[in-house]
């Protein structure tokens, strides 16, 4: 007598360039969850300070950008106090550069995890994003504790109701990291001079974006008779930065619904685009990398 057998797992090559299988992807959530402890706990393992360093590194970067740009230079910063200023726009970076770098370095990184056992490789760079979270939930409790300091000596900050789009600004923030990085990762387990030059790119992408100064600042302002303005606005972070920082600190002016519509939309297809490379790319990369 043969006994019938009933597989409870099946894999399959995927036809289909763009296949996100959503009901595996929640199948796995369990090591979507070890994944993200994997990041939180291992990133400051042995060191004295452990997650201290979650608020170091934004305090030092902010006396940093007060003495260079707001001392030396001499920076305006829409009247609003320095520190709270450059703190605002640094946590929003800070997130998006660090979810960036860390999805960017997927196939390189966890080459050795990927050529053992299978799992839907899109949970590494999702679990990156999401661990993330936690650095970033800890530096804008530091922006929230300096911005009721200076609420209380009378800071000409005013916060709005365009505040309410926090978790908008934030979901943007992540796909557009999970996109470029997914992207990048993807390109970079052939050419891996191509991750010097991404570093090299995130380095000028950050002065690229308002975070040290005003977007005001280049207005009406010409480089080889290119508006500044109307480029800068071109770079996808620029719109959900500027609308958190108008929306917490009432500085500048609003940047438009339509600049926000035009960054949610290059966020969703860079997504596609990002997956569409993603797929085609973890079905050999165990062959380049």
């Amino acid at each position: 007598m043969t006994e019938s057998q009933e597989w409870t797992t099946v894999i399959q090559p995927k036809d289909k360039l763009w296949s996100v299988d959503f009901k595996e992807l929640w199948g796995y959530r369990d090591l979507y969850t070890l994944f993200i402890k994997r990041n939180i706990i291992t990133q400051y393992k042995q060191t004295i300070l452990g997650t201290m360093w979650f608020v170091i590194q934004p305090i030092l970067t902010v006396l940093m950008y007060m003495v260079v740009f707001g001392g030396i230079a001499g920076i305006a910063t829409d009247g609003i106090p320095q520190p709270l200023f450059y703190l605002a726009g640094t946590c929003m970076w800070q997130y998006f550069s660090d979810c960036l770098s860390k999805t960017s370095n997927t196939f390189v990184t966890n080459s050795g995890l990927f050529g053992k056992v299978y799992f839907p490789r899109l949970i590494v760079p999702v679990a990156n994003v999401t661990s993330n979270l936690l650095r970033f939930g800890i530096q804008l409790g530091l922006f929230v504790v300096v911005y009721i300091v200076y609420s209380i000596i009378g800071c000409p900050a005013s916060m709005n109701w365009y505040a309410l789009l926090f978790p908008v600004l934030v979901l943007m923030m992540a796909g557009l990291s999970l996109g470029f990085g997914i992207l990048i990762s993807s390109m970079t387990t052939k050419y891996r001079d191509l991750q010097i030059l991404f570093t090299f790119i995130l380095q000028l992408w950050m002065y690229a974006t308002p975070i040290v100064y005003p977007l005001s600042l280049v207005k009406g302002k010409t480089a080889a008779g290119i508006d500044l303005y109307t480029v800068m606005h071109l770079n996808p972070v620029t719109p959900v930065l500027e609308t958190f920082k108008y929306g917490v600190l009432g500085a500048g002016e609003f940047i438009g619904w339509g600049w926000l519509a035009y960054s949610f939309v290059f966020m969703v297809i860079l997504l596609i685009f990002g997956v569409v490379i993603f797929n085609k790319t973890q079905k050999s990369f165990m062959d380049t990398v």
